[in-house]
């Protein structure tokens, strides 16, 4: 009689039971080790997903005159790069200023979508209501209608409010957005337990209690997911706060875009101006990406 693998953990220990679960084909391959082949095609996808930013680092670190000549750079960068980053720092687009405005405006914009989209989603997703439903499925259609189509009336409250050319313009609109609310309403739905909801109640807590210390430990994961997509969504948008902004009271991407002169294009600077405003992504996603994994492994509700 052949014994069984729980049997095995049980007398040989879970490294036992383990070998003898590959050995019979058990476990389905879920601790079988990648091999070349996956870890080849994980490099693929990373060189092609990382070259168009080590392209801009060679054209940011040559020069002008070598990219007429060339207008294919070498392998190697350059020794022109940090030249050209303090090119951009020193030329006349107020380049910290406008650095601090996006940042100001991607923080603010992160934190107010993941607020109110997850309160939303906790109303959507949790709360009987008349209505719910239609009203839920007309948040997500506005989805649907390009950005463009408002920009022209969104202008004229933003100038009969007197905000045009200060940040509030660019926050206010994007505070919340129907895809935060899409995401959360779909995440707390099935992340959520009611019995959570009900256990918080008999203890007493009011409804924005039960939000505050119930709802959002468990939407911890997506809320991280839907900061990180908002605070790059904010930091690159160029369309809006190029018109209600002007170059005035700009955000990088806008001051950036001065950059480009009317007859010459200094490609280099350009490229340099690109990867200065490139940089300070990167590091949010070195450093959010650990924590990421944490809230997702942390905030995890086990049924």
């Amino acid at each position: 009689m052949t014994t069984s693998v729980p049997m095995i953990a049980q007398t040989a220990g879970a490294g036992a039971a383990r070998a003898a679960a590959r050995k019979r084909g058990l476990d389905g391959g879920a601790n079988r080790r990648p091999g070349w082949v996956t870890y080849g095609l994980l490099g693929l996808v990373l060189a092609i997903g990382a070259y168009p930013i080590y392209y801009a680092i060679l054209l940011a670190s040559s020069d002008a005159v070598t990219i007429a000549q060339n207008p294919i750079p070498a392998l190697l960068p350059e020794g022109n790069f940090f030249t050209n980053i303090g090119r951009v720092i020193n030329s006349d687009i107020r380049f910290w200023p406008a650095l601090i405005n996006s940042v100001i405006v991607s923080v603010v914009t992160a934190l107010s979508v993941v607020v109110f989209s997850t309160l939303a989603g906790f109303s959507f997703a949790k709360l009987r209501f008349r209505g719910r439903g239609p009203l839920l499925v007309f948040v997500i259609a506005t989805m649907a209608v390009p950005t463009q189509l408002g920009i022209v009336p969104l202008f004229i409250v933003m100038s009969e409010l007197n905000l045009t050319g200060k940040l509030a313009a660019v926050i206010i609109p994007g505070m919340v957005t129907a895809f935060g609310v899409f995401w959360m309403t779909q995440y707390l739905e099935s992340a959520l337990p009611y019995e959570l909801i009900e256990a918080a109640r008999v203890d007493g807590c009011s409804m924005i209690r039960t939000f505050w210390h119930v709802a959002m430990p468990a939407a911890r994961p997506a809320a991280a997911m839907l900061a990180l997509f908002t605070f790059v969504g904010s930091w690159t948008n160029f369309f809006w706060p190029f018109i209600v902004l002007g170059p005035s009271n700009p955000t990088l991407p806008v001051a950036l875009q001065l950059l480009q002169a009317s007859y010459f294009q200094d490609y280099s600077l350009i490229m340099a101006g690109v990867v200065a405003s490139t940089i300070p992504l990167i590091l949010v996603f070195i450093v959010a990406g650990k924590q990421l994994v944490t809230g997702i492994m942390q905030g995890a509700v086990k049924g």
